[in-house]
């Protein structure tokens, strides 16, 4: 598969990482903060409306949840 990122919204993404046990633990300003409770660890999505996520934060953020690119696709 290619490692082109898909385009999504901040609104797509919060519904994949909450797919795989992450749920809201607090909000600071227009950022989102998510745990996963039984691998304790942390990511910060950006909450901006109709604003497609950069690559870069993207990518970021995958690897604070501990998501493949094809993993993220399959969800899509």
């Amino acid at each position: 598969m290619s490692t082109k990122l898909p385009k999504i919204t901040s609104s797509e993404l919060i519904r994949i990482i909450k797919q795989f046990g992450f749920v809201l633990d607090r909000q600071s300003g227009s950022h989102a903060i998510f745990i996963h409770r039984e691998k304790h660890i942390r990511t910060v999505v950006p909450i901006h409306k109709k604003v497609i996520i950069k690559p870069k934060t993207l990518l970021s953020i995958l690897d604070d949840a501990e998501i493949t690119i094809d993993e993220l696709r399959k969800l899509l």
